[in-house]
């Protein structure tokens, strides 16, 4: 099997699984660990995957999304206690605006219910799981809806942030970095995301460390357009300083 074949397989794999474990791709493909390695460090390289310690995970791109219902299996944990922090960082905003995706989802689950709160959303799952709060307004942004993540897109939703002031964001990424900012695969999705910043007093940003490093094919936000970032343990506390000193304050829960 020729490398560029290999590597095709690899990605696949990664993609098919959400990561892929060095060993067993040795086997699987007949390698030693070292080409495995090897073959993982020229996928890294051309913005595909994100090695790991024993192996690697694939990075979303202009090619390649993760869908909603797989976005529930992974880090579940993690995005837990990011949602319950971020439930926390509310404070008196009256206004909230939640991203599409499955954190934003458990964020949504964990915003205050006792007392009179609006909250805009492109995501159909987030609107649904506040729609039987009593004190709660949900404004679902309108347009075309994507199948795999269950949110709308298109100019309908970006024409319709235009038109408000939302006191707190709080929005997702298929990757950030440093040097690129927030980044998604998708420009229709990334017009609804940059709008909602655009709009927004104050804006946080929630993802789990696997985001962190990460960049996809549409920038649509600065790091320091953030007031805060909510992540997991695993982001090293070196790495969460260096994104301190762009303007945010880090919380790793």
């Amino acid at each position: 099997m020729e490398a560029e074949e290999r590597r095709r397989g690899m990605l696949e794999l990664a993609r098919r699984n959400g990561m892929v474990d060095v060993g067993k791709l040795a086997v699987d493909f007949g390698v030693s660990r070292e080409t495995v390695r090897r073959d993982l460090r020229v996928l890294e390289e051309h913005g595909l995957v994100r090695r790991t310690h024993g192996g690697a995970y694939p990075v979303e791109s202009a090619g390649y999304e993760t869908t909603l219902a797989f976005r529930t299996t992974m880090h579940v944990l993690e995005k837990q206690r990011i949602a319950a922090a971020a439930g926390e960082v509310v404070g008196d905003a009256e206004t909230v605006f939640v991203d599409e995706g499955f954190t934003p989802q458990l964020i949504a689950q964990a915003l205050p219910r006792d007392r009179p709160l609006t909250v805009v959303t492109a995501s159909l799952a987030a609107a649904s799981s506040l729609a039987s709060a009593e004190l709660v307004t949900v404004l679902l942004l309108g347009g075309r809806v994507r199948g795999s993540t269950l949110a709308t897109v298109s100019h309908w939703a970006t024409r319709m942030l235009a038109g408000f002031v939302i006191d707190l964001a709080f929005i997702g990424a298929n990757g950030i970095s440093r040097e690129y900012g927030l980044t998604t695969p998708d420009p229709a999705v990334g017009e609804v995301k940059a709008q909602a910043v655009r709009v927004s007093r104050r804006r946080v940003f929630a993802g789990v460390h696997t985001k962190f490093g990460a960049g996809s094919f549409c920038r649509f936000a600065d790091v320091s357009d953030f007031e805060t970032i909510i992540t997991d343990t695993a982001l090293p506390l070196a790495e969460a300083h260096r994104y301190s000193l762009m303007g945010p304050q880090v919380i790793r829960v």
